[in-house]
């Protein structure tokens, strides 16, 4: 059988490239408004419309940021809005030379038959959505999964009905010009170990591939986003930086194809310093070796130091925007495996 073909192939290869080019990551400020009042209100400050503009704002226009960030992912309201002078976002991150991503999904909700878990939803008026997006000047996508491990969790369907909805949207977004990021997330909640994640993060990806492969999505034209192989944030024995490096290469040496266009860390839950030492770590090992560009697409391992330092405080602008170069700057710098710890202590 002949595989489909997007006619947006060659574009679609030349954006993965964009994304994952060296030294360079993906910003994450797609955050839900549920997400944003729990972050806001964590320094003080009330998530409205103008106050969540005002903070990405503040994130947007980081003076040199495309040094290090090959774009953001957006959430829909915030690719609507404009800066204090009336320019679009879309034209700000445009004019940096970086490219614009959607997130698209409609969240994860609740999977029926097995409590406790989630599946994301979305698919509904998504070929539609994309359209739109497009239109706007967005290039790429994200489509996020939950995977929470727990007692009898993962389930079968959690893995098989994740998997198939990241394949349907994955086709959709190439049909449609934009490049997929799949993000099955395995959660770093629990107190489990480092063994128990290794195997549940080698079992979405094998389900995901699976099915990016029956729905004929082209990999070239694809990015992974993917939890790093870590233990439980309540282990008592929680491995190391080495050991957490090595494990979460290994894992994609095995299950991911050496044809995907790229792979790129969340930080789920780590510290700032945790998720950047980690990354240096594969990149200063395997630079060279491997079949995929490998580099980061952090939310809050980028964000918190500044969102702490902001405050909604127009007078903490420029601290926090050094703030947001600085974390942006280190990451940037693990990926290609020249970050060490003392920059944190001297930068501090």
């Amino acid at each position: 059988m002949t595989k489909y073909k997007s006619k947006h192939a060659d574009e679609l290869r030349r954006t993965t490239a964009a994304m994952v080019a060296r030294g360079k990551g993906i910003l994450a400020i797609d955050e839900s408004h549920g997400s944003c009042e729990k972050r806001f209100k964590s320094v003080g400050v009330e998530s409205t419309e103008e106050t969540r503009r005002q903070y990405r704002q503040m994130l947007l226009t980081t003076p040199k940021l495309e040094e290090f960030v090959s774009g953001p992912i957006l959430f829909d309201e915030t690719i609507r809005q404009q800066t204090d002078d009336g320019t679009p976002f879309i034209k700000v991150i445009q004019g940096k030379g970086q490219i614009p991503g959607i997130k698209v999904d409609t969240g994860a909700h609740p999977l029926a038959g097995s409590p406790g878990e989630k599946v994301t939803e979305g698919l509904d008026g998504l070929r539609e959505r994309i359209a739109e997006y497009y239109t706007m000047g967005a290039r790429f996508a994200k489509w996020r999964a939950v995977i929470t491990i727990g007692d009898g969790a993962p389930s079968r369907q959690c893995y098989e009905a994740n998997a198939h909805g990241m394949a349907r949207y994955a086709a959709l977004c190439q049909e449609g010009g934009l490049v997929p990021i799949v993000e099955p997330e395995v959660l770093i909640d629990g107190d489990h170990d480092i063994d128990r994640c290794e195997a549940v993060t080698e079992e979405i990806h094998r389900a995901l591939f699976a099915e990016l492969y029956r729905h004929n999505v082209m990999l070239p034209g694809a990015v992974l986003k993917t939890s790093m192989v870590i233990s439980g944030l309540d282990n008592r024995q929680r491995a190391g930086v080495e050991e957490v490096a090595e494990r979460t290469v290994q894992i994609l040496l095995r299950t991911v194809p050496a044809a995907l266009g790229g792979v790129v860390f969340l930080s789920g839950g780590q510290t700032p310093e945790e998720s950047t030492a980690h990354l240096n770590a594969m990149i200063g090992k395997h630079r060279g070796k491997l079949p995929w560009p490998l580099t980061f697409s952090y939310a809050r391992a980028i964000q918190a130091p500044a969102l702490s330092a902001w405050k909604g405080k127009p007078e903490n602008v420029k601290k926090a925007q050094e703030l947001v170069y600085r974390r942006a700057r280190f990451n940037g710098l693990a990926a290609l495996g020249e970050y060490s710890a003392d920059m944190e202590r001297q930068a501090a």
